[in-house]
């Protein structure tokens, strides 16, 4: 059986900000949240590199994305998460040369020196490290961990489905995910190297939530965004499956839980 809560809006914030910052003003508690995209964390351009024409995401793992670094001492508490975005096309570049990339090398008789899951581990310890070591930050940063997908029977866009699936996995039901947990390895790994390299009076916690929420298959929107009211799953015509999304979350329980381990952290720290 499950306990059904109802949750109701006190109170309407003012959106003072634009899509690559969104500044919502709560004036009950004067309090502001605010919405910085950064898909990498790191400084990315479209721009030609090297061998890499216009286009390609590249990105420069030493270098911490300044879409957010810029505004940092302005922030009482900053959580991140990422690693999803690493799945995409992109190109790899330290200490200005090209060392990898993600569905894109085009000398096969080369080896690259990084994959996408060594990338991501530099990323987290490069954003990490330059907000540790900002000599004007005293702000409390909380990382969130690799968040876990479920699909079932194929990736996002071969036909995976996370359908019917309405209660948490069990003990002993779960089926472990080696790419959620390697990312999820190198994230702690460049989490715990930018806590040893912290020179100023900043705070770095760990929110994970990663192995807990591989449980939660049921939490995702799933066939849930298809704007068919019997939320039919089968493939159409030209033998494409349905819109599906077993990435995001948005049903009861997991975003919940995760606020409230926020605050909790939140509280213990400031």
């Amino acid at each position: 059986m499950y306990q059904t809560s109802w949750f109701f809006q006190v109170e309407v914030p003012k959106n003072r900000g634009n899509r690559r910052m969104q500044r919502f003003y709560f004036a009950s508690t004067s309090t502001t949240i605010i919405r910085i995209w950064s898909a990498w964390l790191v400084n990315q351009t479209s721009e030609p590199f090297d061998f890499a024409p216009a286009g390609v995401a590249k990105l420069q793992l030493d270098a911490p994305d300044e879409s957010f670094m810029e505004f940092i001492t302005d922030y009482d508490v900053i959580v991140l998460s990422s690693g999803h975005w690493f799945a995409k096309q992109s190109v790899y570049i330290l200490q200005d040369e090209i060392v990898g990339g993600q569905l894109w090398w085009p000398d096969k008789s080369k080896t690259m020196k990084i994959n996408n899951i060594e990338a991501f581990g530099v990323s987290v310890e490069t954003a990490l490290t330059a907000m540790a070591r900002h000599p004007d930050y005293t702000g409390l940063t909380i990382v969130r961990t690799f968040s876990p997908d479920h699909y079932g029977g194929g990736n996002w866009n071969a036909g995976g489905s996370c359908t019917g699936k309405v209660r948490p996995l069990k003990d002993g039901e779960l089926v472990e995910d080696e790419f959620t947990n390697v990312m999820h390895q190198k994230q702690v790994t460049g989490f715990s190297r930018a806590v040893k390299k912290k020179t100023n009076k900043s705070k770095l916690k760990l929110m994970d939530i990663t192995e807990a929420f591989e449980y939660r298959h049921d939490g995702h929107p799933g066939p849930h965004r298809s704007t068919d009211p019997n939320k039919i799953t089968k493939r159409g015509p030209d033998g494409r499956p349905p819109p599906q999304d077993c990435l995001h979350w948005c049903m009861p329980g997991p975003v919940d839980t995760w606020n409230e381990i926020l605050f909790e952290i939140i509280k213990r720290e400031l």
